[in-house]
């Protein structure tokens, strides 16, 4: 047994003999480890096993009991599919969690309870004056689609979950386009909706709010500014309908320049294409038509 003992205490010795080196090694660092951080809030609903409670819902009871069937009618309630409800008696949270869908037993004047709809919930969330980070001023509202996945916490947690969300999502939609550039906010829609609704669903989760999904509707732009980026916008396109010109009359000038060449080195071409030329104007019934007279035939006349 001393042993045993001995071998402990030394266990212990050493055991304390580390944690003074941790805490030593610490000081001498001039670094403070942070504490352990507590888990975050949770509602649990219990019964309370106090005889004052014990004792009104004996009587109550008793009092329903003694009013049989009447009594029946206040003490039976029903809850849709769509629906749960929260049950507080004298105050503190049943056990359980909430109850439904279907009917339930409640104990009148004793029990109370509230009704939270599971149901998508979708809302608009107002137009946001807001400046983006190369100094434009935006007007951007959006759509937000959640519900409720746990009713306890969206009742004992917040005092309206659906206000409240609400205005998170207003101050949401500010922050995460304020330190965007214009470009980014028009043309990445998608990238900001998905970073909103991971915002919003980490931030409602401890009222037990889930947010399905975010959607920016409109983002509205000053009209001086519409102007400008239209008429940057014209520009550019003349700019590329210019190039594309001028590379087409390259081509043709080339493709000409080969016609030419192929046609110098045969003079029955050239009177074919005088008369294809020819042919062409007789075609549109103009009152004018000119005969082209070979080259060749009018230096014959201009020698002599």
């Amino acid at each position: 047994m001393a042993s045993v003992s001995t071998k402990q205490s030394s266990a212990k010795d050493l055991a304390g003999d580390r944690d003074d080196t941790v805490v030593d090694m610490g000081k001498s660092s001039g670094q403070v480890r942070p504490a352990a951080s507590d888990p975050p809030p949770s509602v649990v609903g219990s019964d309370s096993d106090d005889p004052l409670t014990m004792v009104v819902v004996l009587v109550a009871w008793v009092l329903i009991v003694a009013t049989l069937p009447v009594s029946v009618w206040f003490c039976i309630h029903v809850v849709q599919e769509y629906e749960r409800a929260v049950v507080f008696r004298l105050g503190r949270l049943r056990s359980g969690g909430a109850l439904g869908p279907g009917w339930f037993f409640l104990i009148p004047w004793v029990e109370r309870y509230r009704l939270v709809d599971l149901r998508v919930v979708s809302f608009d969330v107002p137009p946001q004056e807001l400046l983006t980070r190369d100094s434009v001023t935006v007007s951007v509202d959006a759509v937000v689609f959640y519900r409720v996945s746990k009713p306890v916490m969206a009742v004992a947690n917040v005092t309206d979950f659906s206000l409240s969300t609400r205005f998170l999502a207003a101050s949401t939609l500010r922050n995460t386009l304020g330190t965007r550039a214009l470009a980014n906010i028009l043309s990445d829609r998608e990238a900001i909706a998905a970073h909103m609704q991971e915002s919003l669903d980490t931030a409602t989760d401890p009222w037990g709010v889930k947010v399905d999904r975010v959607e920016i509707k409109d983002v509205r732009l000053p009209v001086q500014l519409q102007r400008a980026m239209a008429a940057e916008a014209e520009a550019a396109r003349e700019a590329r309908a210019k190039v594309i010109a001028a590379e087409g009359e390259l081509t043709a000038s080339r493709a000409l320049k080969e016609a030419a060449e192929v046609m110098s080195d045969s003079p029955s071409a050239l009177q074919l294409r005088y008369l294809q030329t020819l042919n062409a104007i007789a075609a549109e019934k103009n009152s004018t038509i000119i005969f082209p007279l070979p080259i060749d035939i009018v230096q014959h006349f201009v020698k002599r």
